[in-house]
């Protein structure tokens, strides 16, 4: 997944190197989901290769490094998991609705619009 430019500074100077291991080395170019993902398209692991057919799309595969705790500081090899970008885009979606709301209401706020509360 690309790194948005207002976290790149949160991630370490060798991440490059840190997600190439964890993609290439450990997980052999394979998704190491295990269907925490949530898309319950598939039993055990994820069949996935990186550069190979996606499984049900027939799209490219592309295989990331995911945070588990959703933190960039966290590079904790018990904290990152190579996953396909749909395992990816499927772990991080209730984290990403959290940060576009929080967005949209902080973009609000420096407009100065409030909120309103509504009363019976």
């Amino acid at each position: 997944m690309p790194i948005r430019p207002e976290n790149r500074g949160r991630y370490p100077a060798d991440w490059p190197a840190i997600s190439r291991r964890i993609r290439f080395d450990r997980a052999a170019g394979r998704c190491e989901c295990l269907g925490e993902c949530g898309r319950g398209t598939h039993e055990g692991r994820c069949p996935n290769v990186h550069g190979g057919k996606a499984y049900g799309t027939g799209s490219q595969v592309v295989l990331t490094t995911a945070h588990l705790d959703h933190t960039p500081e966290n590079c904790a090899d018990t904290n990152l998991r190579a996953m396909c970008q749909g395992c990816h885009l499927h772990y991080d979606a209730d984290h990403h609705r959290q940060t576009a709301a929080a967005t949209r209401r902080a973009a609000r706020e420096a407009a100065g619009q409030t909120s309103l509360t509504w009363s019976a």
